[in-house]
C-alpha cells in the first residue's frame, strides 16, 4: 500500500523560509509532486519531478522562489520555499503518481493517484 506523509509546514513571516518533506512508503513512483490548496481555492500543482535526476516543473507563481528535490535512496521528495508571500498560505499536498505522465501535465492534480494528508503553510504579512 502507497502511503505519502507530509512534514514541515508552519508559520513563518513574510520572506521567510520553509522546507517541506515528504516521505513516500509502498511503492517506487514514476512522478512526484507538489500541491497546495488555499482558502477558498481549486487545487494548484506548484513543483513536479522526475525521479532519478530527472527535470523539475514550476508552476509560474513559485517559479524562482520554491526549489523541488528528491532523495532517491530515502524515497523522500523536499520543497524548499524561500520569499514566502501571503499568498502562498495554503495547505500543501504530496502526490505520486504510478503511471507516466507527459511534461505538459505534470502539474494537474488529476493525473495523481496517491496524496498525502497535506501540512499547513501560513505566511502572515
Amino acid at each position: 500500500q502507497v502511503q505519502l506523509r507530509e512534514s514541515g509546514g508552519g508559520s513563518v513571516q513574510a520572506g521567510g523560509s520553509l522546507t517541506l518533506s515528504c516521505s513516500v512508503s509502498g511503492y517506487r513512483t514514476l512522478r512526484m509532486a507538489w500541491f497546495r490548496q488555499g482558502p477558498g481555492k481549486e487545487r494548484e500543482g506548484v513543483a513536479a519531478l522526475y525521479p532519478r535526476g530527472g527535470s523539475t516543473y514550476y508552476s509560474d507563481s513559485v517559479k524562482g522562489r520554491f526549489t523541488v528535490s528528491q532523495d532517491y535512496a530515502k524515497n523522500e521528495m523536499y520543497l524548499r520555499m524561500s520569499s514566502l508571500q501571503p499568498e502562498d498560505t495554503a495547505m500543501y499536498y504530496c502526490a505520486a503518481s504510478s503511471s507516466l505522465i507527459e511534461a505538459r501535465s505534470v502539474l494537474e492534480p488529476g493525473r495523481y493517484n496517491f496524496w498525502g494528508q497535506g501540512t499547513q503553510v501560513t505566511v502572515s504579512s
